[in-house]
């Protein structure tokens, strides 16, 4: 076995044909695999590099989970650690993922990038990748939709010598030059990465977006522990306010490092993190704000407020013996908003640009994607018979982008192409008869 898992001798055979075709060796891949080999369906598993190299290559040194580790349950392969309300580490998911993959010893053939994917003449799916091409009855494409880092068109206009990173390649403070560190974006991943340097000593510098934040604990539990029990994670996208445009929507702010905290800006911005409203634009080294900070800090706290609402109601509703928790008083309010700051003057030498991802599904040459790029589908099946989508945040439910409801879906999924697969047989035996 190699050390993610998986037999060293599989290859893709060129001109081979298998029943289904999985496109990605992360959770999601591995997941419908799991079920798939229940099932007795011949598959094979495609991953571009090795079992989820994704937790180490697009995760800083100091990266934890934001939700607790007895939420990490894979099909036949709970968490198996000895701290269940903890937050694993970047490197300790890993490892729990390749674990999983050597459990059950998927048919994964890693190294091997899919180019094309086309309906194949006749019926079916051909897939073309760098070693040769398969055929194929169905196909699931478990390659998420983070694929390619968006930096904004400002990025091109900064001054050379200060360094840019997106928050993808964003490793530790130490890896950064000396100096200050404009951090652009208060999502999950930008919040954190504000954190993670001002721990470390750094001269923090952060514009904030519209992104909300949650507690990390209230009455004596975790939220994300009254949210699934409140069956928050449950309901599906098209029951949401604001149904699919909800794909679009930013995860809440909160951290899991060191046992798991709340991330309070306004805490930082007190101690002496600066914070500033959206980034507008910058020329050389002259940066312009939105006068928004005040109003983003207000709407993040507001929307932490309404979950404790929630929460409240609900043991209230159930009658659950909770403890009673004074609310959040805000700790600093900005004097005045600075919508213009030199960054040669602040002694800024890098920004981290945390403006998100952007899906590529350009090697996918069948008709099933909307305007905006997004495949449509409906829990997970595309239009197209036999074409899948697995591991989309919001592909069923909020809870989709982790891991235990990856595995829910992986589950419905795998019904979905045994339906199909039984579909496809009687058809054949009827074009026999």
């Amino acid at each position: 076995m190699t050390p993610s898992g998986v037999r060293s001798a599989r290859r893709v055979v060129d001109g081979s044909h298998v029943e289904v075709v999985v496109v990605g060796g992360g959770q999601a891949g591995l997941s419908i695999s799991w079920h798939l080999g229940r099932r007795g369906i011949d598959h094979v598993v495609l991953e571009r590099d090795t079992i989820a190299h994704d937790w180490a290559d697009r995760r800083w040194d100091e990266f934890t989970l934001v939700t607790p580790n007895w939420q990490c349950v894979l099909p036949g392969f709970p968490y198996d650690g000895d701290d269940p309300h903890g937050f694993m580490r970047r490197d300790e998911v890993l490892a729990w993922i390749r674990r999983y993959a050597a459990s059950f010893d998927p048919p994964v053939v890693e190294n091997v990038l899919v180019t094309r994917l086309r309906e194949a003449p006749g019926a079916g799916f051909e897939v073309v990748t760098d070693q040769g091409t398969l055929t194929a009855d169905q196909v699931v494409v478990a390659t998420g939709g983070y694929h390619r880092p968006v930096l904004p068109a400002a990025s091109r206009r900064v001054q050379r010598d200060i360094v840019q990173v997106h928050s993808a390649d964003y490793r530790s403070a130490g890896a950064l030059p000396q100096g200050g560190v404009l951090v652009v974006g208060s999502g999950q991943s930008g919040a954190q990465i504000a954190e993670d340097l001002f721990l470390a000593g750094r001269e923090v510098h952060l514009a904030l977006g519209s992104a909300p934040r949650c507690a990390r604990f209230y009455r004596g539990r975790d939220c994300i522990a009254w949210l699934s029990d409140m069956g928050v994670y449950d309901i599906p996208v098209q029951a949401q306010v604001g149904g699919l445009t909800k794909r679009e929507s930013t995860n809440h702010y909160m951290t899991g490092r060191d046992g798991g905290r709340d991330i309070d800006l306004r805490a930082f911005a007190r101690d002496g993190m600066h914070l500033y409203g959206r980034l507008l634009d910058v020329d050389g080294t002259a940066a312009a704000f939105t006068p928004t900070a005040e109003a983003s800090l207000d709407h993040a706290d507001s929307v932490m407020e309404s979950i404790k609402n929630d929460i409240d109601r609900y043991i209230e509703r159930t009658g659950i013996q909770a403890p009673t928790e004074a609310r959040y008083v805000p700790v600093w309010r900005p004097e005045a908003e600075v919508t213009s700051l030199d960054l040669a003057d602040a002694g800024i030498t890098s920004i981290v640009w945390s403006a998100g991802f952007r899906s590529d599904y350009s090697w996918i040459q069948v008709g099933v994607f909307d305007g905006a790029g997004h495949p449509t589908h409906h829990r997970g099946s595309s239009a197209t018979p036999g074409l899948h989508f697995l591991g989309l945040p919001w592909l069923h439910t909020w809870g989709s982008g982790r891991f235990e409801a990856v595995a829910r879906d992986a589950e419905h999924l795998a019904g979905a192409i045994a339906s199909g697969r039984a579909s496809q047989r009687r058809e054949t035996a009827g074009v026999s008869g």
